[in-house]
């Protein structure tokens, strides 16, 4: 199985993106730079989280014109699983592969801790790890990362089954103390009309070792794994 990650000048999860890969995968993703213009041949293409271009005009803003994008937006629409995390979610709305877009967080305050996630979306090949409505920790960190759409795009999110995670408390229930940037609908992660593109805001990739405080989103690349090696 085969992945590949993305750097783009400012990321800074990559290295973390690769140690879980290679940790599931068995097998180490390849490491591309944005400013190339094609992809590897691979099952699943990884924009991390970090900073790119220091995200000072609007974050991921920048990342959406490197060379590399317009082979990951044609992977992407002919099938390749896409996922983005963090700066990752972002550039994926400002590619358009995702709805919607990311603004400060409502408290104006960068976050770094851990939340709790509903799984409300367990038959795409990201979170096939998980049983329905699962409550899974994992930590976020972000300054941008309130999700926002308008009334019809969220309905229709909802009504396609795209919404894949939703910030909650311990019971699973959607409250707004548990949502920790002020996203609509307690979005935490929605995918794409054919589920191959899932973006979210939660680093997953920093908690699937007992040395992380716990192993909760380890299931989530083991999902993957799973269904990768299936195809």
């Amino acid at each position: 199985m085969k992945s590949a990650v993305i750097v783009f000048p400012g990321s800074n999860r990559e290295r973390d993106m690769v140690t879980a890969l290679h940790s599931v995968f068995g097998s180490a993703p390849e490491l591309v730079w944005h400013g190339d213009s094609t992809l590897p041949d691979v099952d699943l293409v990884v924009l991390p989280g970090g900073f790119s271009y220091g995200d000072y005009l609007r974050c991921g803003a920048i990342a959406a014109r490197s060379p590399v994008i317009a082979d990951v937006v044609r992977k992407a629409k002919a099938g390749t699983r896409v996922l983005g995390v963090c700066n990752g979610f972002q550039i994926l709305t400002e590619i358009g592969l995702l709805p919607g877009a990311l603004m400060r967080n409502a408290s104006l305050r960068f976050v770094c801790q851990l939340v709790n996630l509903r799984i409300d979306n367990n038959e795409s090949a990201f979170t096939r790890g998980y049983r329905l409505h699962d409550v899974v920790r994992c930590p976020v960190a972000h300054g941008d990362g309130n999700y926002f759409a308008d009334e019809a795009t969220l309905d229709r999110l909802e009504g396609e089954g795209r919404v894949a995670l939703r910030y909650c408390d311990e019971r699973g229930e959607l409250t707004a103390d548990a949502n920790p940037n002020g996203s609509q609908r307690n979005i935490a992660g929605i995918l794409n009309e054919n589920g191959n593109v899932l973006g979210l805001m939660p680093h997953p990739e920093n908690f699937i070792e007992p040395l992380h405080g716990g192993t909760d989103c380890r299931r989530f690349f083991e999902g993957m794994a799973e269904t990768l090696e299936a195809v």
